[in-house]
């Protein structure tokens, strides 16, 4: 049984669909089919039945699946104990981030990552905190980074930073008129969340992790916003906010993506998000410790996002369960 004949397997199962499975495995559905055939005759067992929607794993699939996810994360077990001893000259890390942030956090720490050890691959798996949890609990990542508190998750998770949520308003916003400056922090606007209820927010898919803060933020305030877009990505929201066509979350590490707009801080001491490096259980590869201080290094230089000490005494991280609000 060849890793990559696990890996099909797994990817069919995934997928629910042999054509989705073969694009995500960068080959010819026919190929992948006529390798389903002849493996289910080799076995003597039906692993998948087809449905309307695709295909679906029988009572032998699964257990196929189940003990395939085993195999293959033993096998990466191995390889990273065998490239620790090589002393990082070879081997493979898997990363896990979400897109919008990776996009701004993750390039100046993989740059110096790979000028110290250019023999060591790192695989970038972009997906929201939610899925990432999953996936490391899985054991398809070696590390990720994700928003506390984790919900399925036990122990291994290694603070990195607060990062500040703030609201993106283009120039001429006309929310703009009820900002203000704090005096110990005159560099910083604040807005309050009921001076913002009558303007119109453009926000991200409540699955995701600023989408759903957004919503904690508006139901402690007593605020229901309008909202007609509520399923655009950060990207696509920022933009928008940008134009003026609403306003929108963000984080303040990713404000070198809205240097043409007004960033607002939610009063009255702003409104925080905590981050962390999470890793599997048990093993961590010298690959991730070496990724992980590196992180750690970069970030406490950064002073566009908080520090520990902030981290500590300053502002309120929200770890509250998420509340629902009716959009209108």
């Amino acid at each position: 049984m060849l890793l990559k004949e696990l890996e099909y397997i797994i990817a069919i199962a995934e997928e629910g669909s042999i054509s989705r499975a073969a694009d995500r495995l960068f080959m010819a559905q026919s190929s992948l089919s006529e390798f389903l055939k002849q493996y289910e005759a080799e076995l003597g067992s039906r692993l998948f039945v087809r449905t309307s929607s695709g295909v679906r794993p029988t009572d032998s699939g699964r257990l196929l699946v189940e003990q395939a996810r085993l195999m293959i994360s033993q096998y990466k077990k191995v390889r990273n104990e065998i490239s620790d001893i090589e002393d990082l000259k070879s081997g493979t890390l898997e990363l896990g981030i979400s897109t919008f942030r990776g996009t701004y956090m993750l390039p100046a720490v993989l740059r110096r990552f790979k000028l110290l050890y250019p023999g060591v691959s790192v695989n970038i798996h972009e997906e929201n905190s939610f899925e990432l949890e999953q996936m490391i609990l899985d054991g398809k990542l070696d590390m990720a980074l994700v928003a506390l508190p984790v919900k399925k998750l036990t122990g291994n998770a290694d603070f990195l930073l607060r990062d500040e949520i703030c609201i993106v308003a283009h120039k001429s916003h006309p929310v703009l008129a009820d900002a203000y400056r704090s005096p110990s922090e005159p560099e910083r606007l604040f807005v309050n969340l009921r001076d913002t209820a009558k303007y119109e927010f453009v926000l991200s898919p409540r699955e995701t992790i600023l989408g759903d803060r957004g919503r904690r933020a508006f139901e402690k305030a007593g605020v229901f916003p309008v909202v007609y877009n509520d399923r655009i990505n950060a990207f696509f929201a920022v933009a928008m906010a940008r134009e003026g066509i609403g306003l929108a979350f963000t984080y303040r590490s990713c404000i070198q993506s809205v240097s043409s707009a007004n960033i607002l801080s939610i009063a009255p001491d702003g409104y925080y998000l905590d981050l962390a490096l999470v890793y599997p259980e048990g093993y961590r590869s010298k690959a991730a410790r070496a990724l992980g201080k590196m992180f750690h290094e970069y970030f406490s230089s950064q002073s566009h996002v908080q520090n520990h000490h902030q981290h500590e005494s300053g502002g309120e991280a929200d770890g509250a369960d998420v509340g629902v609000f009716p959009l209108r």
